[in-house]
Order: structure tokens, then sequence, then C-alpha cells
């Protein structure tokens, strides 16, 4: 175990969240103390140097609480308690100590649209059958037919089929994700006053803020209303209007209530505590609502993620979301890829390609004023693993879509010339989900200290945003006259410029005029007076 030899202060500063490089770990998927092939608290604790040493500012982590594991732990039955799977509450105190002494932050991750059904609460639920008090901390209803034998509305869970499941005393219960994950009822005091509380009690153990799941999610609209279609009627899922629609069981204006009553909870302990939203909406304005004063420090940009291989779409992202911050008067917070979307080497094109885009992307996400977060593995330059056995995959979706994010979770590799890269330690061969052969030379001990080697790069260019004024402004860009496929923007502190050039025009293009380069996502080669920009790269110039 490793453990800082002089301890220190996290810094004072409560705005640390506006311009923070978050890393996000998938716990299960990181680091294994205990040999048993899946990632725990302990794992993360012995690599905190690591992470120190890459330039984040701050750590979130997904759910670790106790839990059948149906949805890797976003089926959460015991809310205050560490899943014995990733250790306990004492490695979890270890590891925020040793974590705070190297001057990291944490965010856990917090669920509360859903519990598992295996919580005490959702036993009792069953046990005490229709009409109970019980059953109003969840959403059940009696279905529709002479029988109640088909379910009280059309609406479809987020991971195929029915959004109901029916129990045996002939009630309904909703669940927008697995069955395992039933649905709570926000408009019941008890599971308001529930919430809070374990809010406290992370605070208490000094975690700096949440990363709020389904943030859209809690309330539901009155009456329980039908969409109108579903797949069965017309074979377009429900799903495919998160973000474009609304759905009466997300983004309902009542959900914002519930985050004016937590923001004074977070704001009541030092340090800056923030929340972060995972939030869809169907218009920028509308998600703009979950961020403010009253309520959440930020919500992540998915646009940004969805973005083209083009410089009119990501210039598009960019303006829209910077415009919204100014707004809202909240840093955008931008992101490439996360534990449930396909990693953005393989959505750029994969291979040689993907990955020219890939580094480029991260100068570009890491050059923009306001917050990053960085998926583990993603400064590795790692690929989806598209060829996983259908065996071995667990994500419950794939069962009911045959869609599966298991691709982007396959544990990081740190070294060593076997799968599974020193995920576990002494040579452990164990490993929840199995290594590519082409991992071996991706692993952290491959690419340390390796010149042009992605994790190099990302350490190059955490250095300079951390260090440099420009960059250290949290105002806005400003866009430079390019020729088309190029994106072009400064931003300037005092006589410091320092400007972002993105090469997307599918030619080398000369720079000229920003002055030296500071780091760069391909070579450079010089040409008069600038320097040659080739494809799917990017670089920065700095002037003073």
């Amino acid at each position: 175990m490793t453990s800082a030899t002089t301890p220190t202060p996290r810094p004072a500063d409560d705005d640390w969240w506006r311009s923070a490089v978050v890393y996000q770990v998938y716990v299960r998927s990181f680091a294994d103390a205990n040999s048993d092939g899946v990632g725990d608290l302990q794992g993360i604790r012995q690599r905190l140097p690591y992470l120190r040493d890459l330039g984040v500012d701050a750590l979130w982590l997904t759910p670790f609480y106790t839990s059948p594991q149906v949805d890797a732990g976003y089926d959460v039955a015991d809310y205050r308690n560490v899943d014995p799977l990733f250790g306990n509450l004492t490695d979890f105190d270890e590891m925020i100590t040793d974590a705070h002494a190297l001057g990291l932050r944490i965010i856990v991750d917090m669920v509360p649209n859903h519990t598992s059904s295996a919580h005490p609460w959702f036993a009792a639920a069953l046990a005490a059958g229709p009409g109970s008090p019980e059953r109003e901390r969840y959403l059940f209803a009696d279905g529709k037919g002479e029988q109640g034998e088909l379910p009280p509305n059309d609406w479809e869970s987020i991971f195929g089929g029915p959004a109901w499941t029916r129990v045996v005393d002939g009630q309904w219960y909703l669940h927008l994700f697995d069955p395992a994950q039933p649905d709570l009822n926000w408009r019941h005091p008890e599971v308001r006053a529930e919430f809070e509380d374990i809010l406290r009690f992370w605070l208490d153990r000094g975690v700096d803020g949440f990363r709020i799941d389904v943030a859209h999610g809690m309330i539901k609209a009155e009456g329980l209303p039908d969409v109108g279609f579903n797949s069965m009627t017309t074979g377009q899922r429900q799903s495919e209007l998160l973000g474009k629609g609304r759905l009466p069981y997300f983004d309902q204006d009542e959900v914002h209530d519930i985050y004016r009553a937590w923001r004074p909870i977070l704001d009541s302990y030092p340090g800056g505590r923030m929340a972060v939203a995972e939030a869809w909406a169907e218009t920028p304005q509308r998600l703009a609502r979950y961020i403010g004063p009253d309520e959440l420090h930020q919500a992540f940009s998915f646009d940004f993620l969805d973005a083209t291989w083009s410089a009119d779409s990501f210039r598009k992202v960019i303006d829209t979301a910077l415009a919204e911050s100014t707004i809202v008067g909240a840093p955008t917070t931008w992101v490439l890829s996360n534990h449930d979307r396909q990693r953005h080497v393989t959505r750029y094109g994969d291979g040689e390609v993907g990955l020219r885009r890939a580094r480029a992307a991260a100068l570009l996400m890491f050059a923009l004023p306001g917050c990053a977060y960085v998926y583990q593995g993603e400064e590795l330059g790692l690929p989806e693993v598209l060829d996983l056995p259908d065996e071995l995959r667990q994500d419950p979706a794939f069962r009911r879509t045959g869609e599966s994010r298991d691709g982007c979770r396959v544990p990081i590799p740190w070294g060593g010339e076997l799968p599974p890269y020193g995920f576990g330690p002494g040579g452990s061969e164990l490993s929840w989900l199995p290594a590519p052969a082409t991992w071996r030379s991706l692993s952290v001990a491959a690419q340390t200290g390796i010149s042009g080697s992605t994790l190099e790069l990302y350490r190059t260019a955490l250095r300079i945003r951390h260090e440099h004024p420009a960059l250290a402004e949290v105002g806005g860009i400003t866009w430079l006259e390019t020729e088309p496929g190029v994106l072009a923007f400064r931003r300037v502190a005092g006589d410091t410029e320092l400007t972002c050039v993105v090469n997307i025009s599918g030619a080398d293009v000369t720079v000229s005029g920003h002055g030296r380069p500071v780091v760069a996502s391909a070579d450079l080669t010089e040409r008069g007076d600038g320097h040659v920009l080739p494809v799917d790269a990017a670089a920065w110039f700095e002037r003073r």
C-alpha cells in the first residue's frame, strides 16, 4: 500500500471544481489489490501516486456500495456501506485520507432514482402488500385489463422491454432500468429525508462531491401517463428520445425541488463540496436549469461526447456549451468517454486513425475553459474491446437488447507481458473481463517515459493546463479565422496567449503567427516561419 509520508491538506479553494480535471475510476476495472480479479478500494489507494503524477485534480468513483451487482453496483442495497467485493469502510477511509494527502479530491457516485430489489425497503414493500406505507416508498400500481394483467402504462425500460414487473399479489412496480432496480417514489418525504442523510454520511467521511446518477429521473409525471408509443407498436424505442424530447418519466419540473434542498447541505460543509448531474434534457436551456447557486454545480456536456469528427460539429457544440455556461454562471464540463459509451478511439475510426483523432480531441478538450472529465484508460489510448465473448458480458442491457457496455469496462493494463497486465498483484492472472493481447504495448509501464506516447501526451498537457496562466483563466475563448476544416481559438491572460489549433481538414496545414509550439498530438515540422500540423492532429502554441 502507498501512503503519503508528509500529509498535506487539500487546497482550500472552494471553486476548485470550476477548472478541475476529474478522472473517472470504474472501480471494478481500475486496480485489484487482493487477487480476486475485481478492482477494489485498496487497489485505488495503491495507484493514487500514478493519478497525482498524471496531473488530475479529483477522482470520481463509480458505486462501491453494498450491492448484488446486477448492474455493476448501480443497484444499491445499502448506501452507507462498502460492498465486500471492494473492501470495507476502513478501506474507504484510508483511501480518501491518502488521496487528500496527495492533493486529490474524491467524488462518489450517488444513485437516487432507484435502489436494488435487495434493499430492505423493497423487501418490506413486497412483504407488506398493496396500499401499505412500505409500498409508498416505491412506485407500485395496479395493472390494466380485466384482471390487471397488463402493465399500468406503456413506459419502457432504458435497458429494453417494459418498465414494469408484476409481483405475486398482482400489483406492478416501476423500474426504468433492470427489474432488480425498482424506482423510488420521490414525492414521499421519507425518501427525501433518507437521501439527505446519506449525503451527510459521506460528506462527514470527507467526500468532496457527488456525481448524481440519472439526475433527471427521480420525479415522474402525475398520473403516470402513457408516452403514446413504444418499440412494440412503432419499432422506435422510447430511450431514443433521450436528450431530444420530453418523456413523462424524465426531466419533470419538480425534480429541481430536490436539488434546491440538497444545495444547502453541500454548502454547509467546508472546502467547496460539489455535485455534478448526469442529466438528459430536450434542450440546452432545460439542461441549464439543473445548474446554479441554488441547485447543482455542474451537468455533463454529453453533446461534446456526441460531436462527430468535423470542425463544424465541434465548433457548434463548443459555442452552445459556452453560451449556456455564461447564462448560468457555471463552468462547462467536457467529456469524451465514460463507462456507458464506446471509447472515443473507436468512435473516431478505431486503429491508428482513431488514436490520432483521440489524441487531438484530448488537446482540444484540455484547452477549453471549464472542467474536463477523463475516463480511466483514455490516457493510454485504449480502444473499445469489440470481441468479448457473449458469455463473459455482464451488462444487464445486453440480455435485453443485445447492446453491451462491457467493451469500455475491460480492466486497464498497468504492465507486464501477459494479460491482465498487472491488474492484480504478484502476477495474478484473474480479471473479471479479459484484456486483449494488443494491450501489452498500451500499458502504463510500456508508455511511461516514452516520448510521444499517449500517456506522456496527457501528462504534458495536464501539466501545462495547470501551470499556464492563459489556461487558468475562467473566461471564454476567441475563435480565429482559419481555412475550412481547421479549428483555432486563443485564450489570453495579460500579455500571455495560448492558441489551440486542431486540423480536421483532411490535409496537412501550415500554422504560423501564434508563437512557439508547447505540445502537439503528432510531430510538427518547421516550414518557413511556421509549423506543419498533420491531418487529425492538434497543437498548442504560446506567445508571451
